[in-house]
């Protein structure tokens, strides 16, 4: 091979090694991908066709060493320079104040600047970089000594095998956090249950387990992350900044990830104010925590304080209460939801979570229950998250007594006795009772009297509540048989609003068909699709005895719509229902307006303030005349109706060459 030839692909390899290093930080560390994955993995294998090429130019730091090596027979020992110190850990806000109170008075100032951060739920590493090179990783250990992991750390995609820019020190030790974010642990538990492969029992264990693993290219194949959070050796010292928070700042520059929940803290008022904004946010964060650390910011000031026993005077864990707690399962049942949605609960021998005491868990689904093989008599493991419910996250299956069974779903609703349905593709199973069973009652009742329904003005939350609890109403029907008495002696129901009640249910009566299909809250039969129902069959009894290929032949009602409707009717309850509604005398014969002109197979988007219509009535108005209206703007769209303060969706149908109409235009269309 030439001369020039290989200056030329010493370049290349120069340059790709550059540039995949800057893709890898925009992808891992900045979460800003700058091209796609097929440009990289172009690269990439161009790559490591040169080191195919040229086995001898493989540099420790070069892209193609994240894929793992020779499985290891056991970690070497790595004695570290500078202890790994755990912290002293602060559960209430006496400890805080304590913890401060010390801080000042070790250096006798009236008020100390703190930095505060967040504590991390993984496991601790130490990264050694000689001149900007990884050439070592180690664990915590026992604090003087941990475990060799270079290897494996090298696989991780979000710490640098090479810092980034010229002011590095001749050696630096970074220490951080190894973890894993929620959803790659998700993604990571689930695909192990397809294959049948043991499941982690929450995401540190997930990254203790990925990052101890003596073959490497296990932990490659594991979604491990990493934050830079502190320093152990430096050479030369003159590089350390004066401060905590400045080097984070430096991390950053380095290319070394590092949090942004961080912050610079002057005061105990800004101490529990930052310990109670993350608290807030924590299910939010996308990786676990199990508290926020505080440390004095300035490295004089640290060093001042020095240390006690085997941890730092200057920072304190202040810790949240515990998410997670074993306990036995006591019972299977299921719930009914609002929306009929079936809902497997365990029931738990009492146990503390976060602080409050556990005896119910949901097991989300049907599908949930199977995949974690929850049974009653386990032991399980249950996670508390804020004031999310409680769940069972993890069976112990070596604690399972013998003789269990397998959770079996019932076949009807415990609570009104109808049917249990599950629709194909769809997780949850839900009761088919519908306007009949209690479970779903008031969020029935709050449906069918909504404004784009039967518009019963005044029938809010509240006295729907009463209404339910006191038994006064079962169904929609019974609103109708409603006195003035039994209304007027509602909490905060005197006899003007309960005259005006009785009103509006009496204006009720006169409504379209559309609007009384819609009332009646059938699944996935929205305002559009009722409105092509009831043009299509023009009366409630035919609705009612429509078969399945009937209801097929109606515009833009697929086998999903269909199978719900012919699933609701055939449940004698749902049929009595509306024949007492329609006994009560509901007219279905009142029609909102008319159109002379078929608009079907062309699709409107109204945005913006009209001048004499209401978005409401426009869409009605199109609706009626066969037009499909969408809420957002695409190619498929075929008019946009703009009044004031059109916005974005103007700007997105000019640059798709969408015609942009304006009220009267809409009405001439319409023949008006």
């Amino acid at each position: 091979m030439s001369k020039e030839t290989i200056e030329s692909q010493t370049k290349r390899y120069q340059f790709l090694q550059t540039e995949l290093a800057r893709l890898e930080h925009a992808y891992y560390v900045l979460d800003d991908p700058l091209v796609p994955d097929a440009e990289y993995d172009r690269l990439y294998r161009e790559l490591l066709e040169i080191e195919n090429r040229h086995p001898d130019w493989i540099r420790p730091d070069s892209l193609s060493q994240r894929v793992g090596g020779t499985p290891l027979k056991d970690f070497a020992s790595v004695r570290h320079a500078v202890p790994m110190l755990s912290l002293n850990n602060a559960f209430e806000d006496a400890d805080l104040v304590a913890f401060d109170r010390r801080c000042r008075e070790g250096l006798n100032r009236q008020q100390v600047t703190y930095a505060g951060e967040l504590k991390f739920d993984g496991l601790a590493i130490a990264l050694r970089y000689e001149r900007g090179i990884l050439v070592q990783a180690a664990t915590r250990g026992d604090g003087s000594s941990g475990e060799d992991v270079t290897a494996n750390i090298r696989t991780i995609r979000a710490i640098p095998l090479k810092l980034l820019g010229n002011n590095i020190p001749e050696v630096l030790e970074v220490r951080g956090e190894v973890f894993m974010h929620r959803h790659d642990f998700e993604k990571m538990n689930q695909l192990a249950a397809k294959q049948g492969e043991k499941e982690f029992a929450n995401p540190r264990n997930a990254a203790a387990g990925s990052l101890r693993q003596l073959d490497s290219k296990i932990t490659a194949k594991r979604p491990l992350s990493f934050f830079a959070y502190g320093l152990g050796v430096l050479e030369p010292n003159s590089w350390l900044p004066k401060s905590h928070s400045e080097l984070l700042d430096r991390y950053l520059q380095l290319g070394l990830p590092v949090c942004s929940e961080r912050a610079v803290l002057d005061s105990i008022d800004q101490l529990r104010q930052f310990y109670q904004a993350i608290g807030l946010k924590r299910e939010s964060l996308p990786y676990e925590i199990d508290g926020v650390v505080f440390k004095v910011n300035a490295f004089s000031e640290q060093n001042t304080l020095g240390f006690v026993s085997r941890a730092p005077r200057f920072a304190i864990a202040h810790k949240y209460p515990a998410q997670e707690a074993l306990t036995t399962v006591l019972g299977i049942d299921v719930q009914v939801g609002r929306t009929g949605a079936i809902t497997p609960v365990a029931r738990l021998a009492p146990v503390e979570v976060g602080g409050v005491t556990v005896t119910n868990a949901t097991l989300h689904n049907e599908d949930e229950v199977i995949r974690k093989d929850v049974r009653v008599g386990d032991t399980v493991s249950v996670r508390r998250a804020g004031d999310v419910i409680p769940e069972v996250v993890l069976v112990i299956k070596d604690k399972r007594p013998k003789h269990t069974s397998a959770f079996v779903m019932p076949l009807k609703c415990p609570i009104c006795g109808s049917h249990i349905e599950r629709i194909i593709d769809e997780a949850v199973a839900r009761c088919s009772g519908g306007l009949f069973c209690a479970a779903q009652r008031k969020q029935a009742l709050l449906h069918f009297a909504q404004r784009r329904a039967m518009d019963i003005e005044g029938l809010g939350d509240k006295i729907v509540d009463q209404l339910v609890d006191r038994n006064l109403v079962r169904t929609p029907a019974d609103l109708y048989r409603l006195g003035f008495n039994a209304l007027a002696d509602l909490e905060r129901m005197g006899s003007k609003s309960a005259d005006n009640l009785l009103q509006a249910i009496e204006f009720s009566k006169k409504t379209t068909l559309a609007r009384f299909i819609y009332a009646l809250g059938i699944r996935h039969v929205g305002e559009s699709t009722s409105k092509d129902l009831s043009r299509y069959f023009g009366s409630m009894a035919a609705l009612m005895d429509a078969k399945l290929d009937d209801l097929l032949m109606v515009n833009d009602v697929g086998p999903v719509v269909a199978n719900s409707l012919v699933s609701f009717m055939s449940e004698s309850h749902n049929r009595e229902v509306i024949e007492q509604l329609l006994a009560l005398g509901i007219s279905l014969n009142q029609e909102e307006g008319s159109v002379n002109v078929d608009l079907s197979g062309l699709t409107f988007v109204i945005t913006g303030t009209l001048p004499t219509l209401s978005r409401d009535d426009a869409k009605g108005l199109l609706e009626l005349a066969g037009a499909k209206v969408a809420g957002s703007v695409s190619k498929k769209t075929s008019y946009l109706v703009a009044g004031d303060d059109a916005g974005s969706k103007l700007d997105k149908a000019l640059e798709l060459g969408v015609n942009v109409i304006d009220e009267e235009g809409m009405l001439r269309l319409l023949g008006k």
